[in-house]
């Protein structure tokens, strides 16, 4: 199943942590696309260092709550804590979408709860998938265009 997967640091070496996290989940999964890195401000939180974003789309046959586990197990091995909400990471992956899976569960929210109003999701997945469709929200382009 395709999965959208948005990745994030600002601490250490961000790129470097970005790199890490691709080659593990190209390890785990098959990944089909990534994004170049964008250089993005922090949104919420405390002051903090501005980011490095990407986003990359895989292919999985594991199911979304696996996936997820996944993702967060990239996290822990890369040194993230969560420490504070919206605080600083070594590294973040959100799983953004998972095929057409809608969940409202606490633990798995899809898609992502805020990706439609997120620059730093939006333009990585649009330079990778131009047509691509955020359920519930449209089309990536046309949200683009909404952002401010």
């Amino acid at each position: 199943m395709k999965a959208v997967v948005a990745l994030g640091a600002n601490l250490g070496n961000p790129r470097e942590q970005l790199d890490v996290a691709i080659a593990l989940l190209r390890e785990s999964t098959d990944v089909v696309a990534v994004s170049k890195y964008y250089s993005t401000k922090p949104v919420g939180g405390p002051n903090q260092p501005d980011y490095v974003n990407a986003v990359c789309i895989l292919n999985s046959d594991l199911p979304a709550k696996d996936l997820l586990s996944l993702l967060h197990g990239i996290e822990k091995s890369l040194g993230r804590e969560r420490v504070e909400k919206w605080g600083p990471r070594t590294i973040d992956l959100d799983l953004i979408q998972y095929g057409s899976l809608l969940s409202f569960a606490a633990e798995l929210e899809l898609p992502h709860p805020r990706a439609h109003e997120r620059r730093f999701v939006l333009e990585p997945w649009h330079e990778i998938e131009p047509d691509a469709v955020l359920l519930t929200h449209g089309k990536i382009s046309q949200l683009l265009e909404q952002l401010p």
